[in-house]
């Protein structure tokens, strides 16, 4: 974004002056875009999947991913600027001057190399980052609240939680102190309490060593509660950037707001509203506003003009209607779940007990589902959540006790159980990117089954793919799509018309909105609460996500340690948690620092 950014106190750590990132040969994917970044400073960088979040966060090391080219602009860190130097002093400035921490630390970290092993070959790779390697690296682990005396340098990542890999990640990108920090969704599938801590590691290093930090997320609600500067993305370009207060209690912007509108309150059951239409791909922007074809607000002159970057209420946003738009965020209605018919139990677990191998995971598990009503099963990670659902749908089978289902018995695993069985209970996994076969078309993902569960005639299984396709909001032109050529919403949309299209009594969502944007998932709970209704389905919604309890669910679960601490009505238990454990789940929940809105009401865009 052209014209100069809110200044910070200080000389800046990190500085980005109209950066333009081209695909190689081809046409820009980022452009414009313009921050700084000061000492101990947090910069969040927020926006859907495809705004341009990554590559600009990965071009503050000098770095651009294959097919990309930097092609323009200043990228500089105190005061050096990286797109002058050659790849050997590139190498040597990235992760002594500047780190960065990846998604996903279990990919990122050596399989085949202990924790003290990788934490060596880091400072050794910049000597003189530390006198005394192995007292540095105790150091930065304890900063990182991980015991060094806990054994946990003798150990390799698999061994380690999401959250402990997560943390060794952290704790290797200050271990040189370097001046800037890039984090890249390091929360992004950590339940609320291992999130919780990671944040805290993150703010108080950045605070102890006046490190500069940018945040890469699409959790509004994260962000809102850690940086003290905002950066919203949209189709490669910065359209608001201000301080965190005046972005999330005012937003200008009508994309701001709409992603604003999309984050669930863990306060209020309330609808959501996600953000209509797809962001153009990435190199393929529209005339006129990027934001236009999707925009409540759009006026004619939006179609056609380029809005240049405004300074509006103490930040700089671009939007040709901004002086207008104040004020204009959308409102979201109250969600009343329907009635629950108490009298009637759909599904049954009596005394269960999982295991792999000698690992006990479940313990004594009692739990009765009510027909046409949602379950959510919570708790942290390593709780038994997905492990309690696979038991349900047959996809476990070291287990005892028992399971009923419509009165009759359950066998454990799949290859036990009727055909009719298994399509009555169908599971939604919860990664778009990896549960359907790249292979096949949409068509022949949701035909498959119908091919291994129902008797249709080739016309009508034809109509019925059709009819559920229309069901998740996709379009016949979908059937000779491929995976490939989908968003992850699409994906996901895919994977639940897979689960209907046998017409299922129980449908079984592990975790099926946590890879998704905040606006994507919005859409998704909508759709599932939809086809809730009109299908009399009954879901049991698997989630870490409790902020997004209250806008699905009519009955909770808690799950710690493989058993059941607390279970009752949605507004009972995160209104008035009994068990301490439930207590501090709900404590740790992210929340928006600054409502947009106090009063909830409809918003018709």
């Amino acid at each position: 974004m052209t014209g100069a950014p809110t200044q910070v106190s200080g000389s800046e750590r990190v500085e980005v002056e109209d950066l333009q990132i081209r695909v190689t040969g081809g046409p820009e994917v980022v452009d414009e875009v313009s921050f700084r970044v000061g000492p101990g400073e947090i910069l969040g960088l927020v926006g859907e999947s495809g705004s341009g979040k990554t590559t600009v966060a990965l071009a503050l090391l000098g770095y651009a991913r294959r097919g990309l080219t930097i092609t323009g602009g200043k990228v500089s860190i105190d005061g050096l600027d990286l797109l002058g130097l050659d790849e050997r002093e590139l190498r040597a400035l990235r992760g002594s001057r500047v780190a960065y921490v990846p998604q996903d630390p279990g990919a990122a970290l050596n399989p085949t190399l202990r924790i003290g092993r990788q934490m060596h070959e880091v400072l050794d790779a910049h000597r003189g980052a530390a006198e005394d390697p192995d007292e540095r690296i105790a150091t930065v682990l304890t900063e990182a609240r991980l015991d060094p005396g806990s054994g946990i340098l003798r150990k390799y990542p698999h061994q380690l939680s999401g959250g402990q890999q997560q943390r060794v990640a952290i704790a290797m990108a200050f271990a040189c102190r370097s001046s800037v920090i890039v984090l890249d969704e390091p929360t992004t599938g950590l339940d609320v309490s291992t999130q919780r801590h990671v944040l805290d590691t993150v703010r108080h290093l950045c605070d102890t060593y006046a490190t500069a930090a940018v945040y890469v997320s699409h959790d509004l609600a994260v962000v809102s509660g850690l940086v003290s500067r905002v950066a919203v993305m949209y189709a490669g370009r910065l359209i608001e950037l201000g301080s965190t207060d005046k972005v999330f209690a005012n937003p200008v912007h009508p994309y701001t707001q709409g992603l604003l509108a999309a984050v669930p309150s863990p306060e209020r059951a309330e609808t959501l509203i996600g953000v209509p239409g797809q962001p153009p791909r990435p190199g393929r922007r529209p005339p006129g506003c990027s934001f236009a074809p999707r925009c409540p607000q759009v006026a004619d002159a939006c179609r056609e003009l380029d809005p240049p970057p405004v300074v509006l209420d103490s930040r700089l946003v671009r939007c040709l209607r901004a002086a207008e738009t104040i004020g204009a965020a959308p409102r979201r209605g109250l969600f009343v779940a329907p009635p629950t018919r108490r009298s009637e139990t759909l599904l049954e677990l009596d005394g269960l007990d999982a295991h792999y191998g000698r690992f006990h995971v479940l313990r004594h598990i009692d739990l009765q589902v009510a027909p046409e009503t949602c379950t959510a099963v919570v708790g942290e990670s390593g709780s038994g959540k997905t492990t309690l659902a696979r038991c349900i749908a047959g996809l476990h089978s070291h287990w005892s006790g028992h399971i009923r289902f419509e009165g009759a018995e359950l066998p454990p695993g799949t290859s036990r159980r009727s055909k009719d069985a298994l399509a009555r209970i169908q599971y939604v996994f919860q990664n778009p990117y990896t549960s359907l076969n790249p292979r096949k078309t949409v068509g022949q993902i949701i035909t498959q089954p119908l091919d291994q569960f129902r008797t249709v005639a080739p016309r009508d299984r034809d109509d019925r793919v059709a009819r559920v396709l229309g069901e998740v909001s996709l379009g016949p032109d979908f059937v000779d799509r491929y995976p490939d050529q989908l968003s992850g919403g699409e994906r996901q949309r895919v994977a639940i018309a897979r689960a209907l299209v046998v017409e299922p009594t129980l449908l079984v969502c592990d975790e099926v909105t946590s890879a998704l944007d905040v606006s994507v998932q919005a859409v998704i709970v909508e759709l599932l609460r939809r086809l809730q209704a009109e299908r009399q389905l009954t879901m049991l919604f698997i989630t870490h996500n409790l902020a997004l309890v209250r806008s699905i669910a009519q009955q909770a679960v808690v799950l710690c340690d493989g058993r059941i601490v607390e279970s009752g009505p949605v507004e009972d238990i995160m209104e008035d948690p009994v068990d301490p454990y439930t207590t501090r789940l709900i404590t740790d929940v992210p929340k928006l620092a600054h409502r947009v809105n106090d009063q909830p009401t409809a918003w018709q865009p």
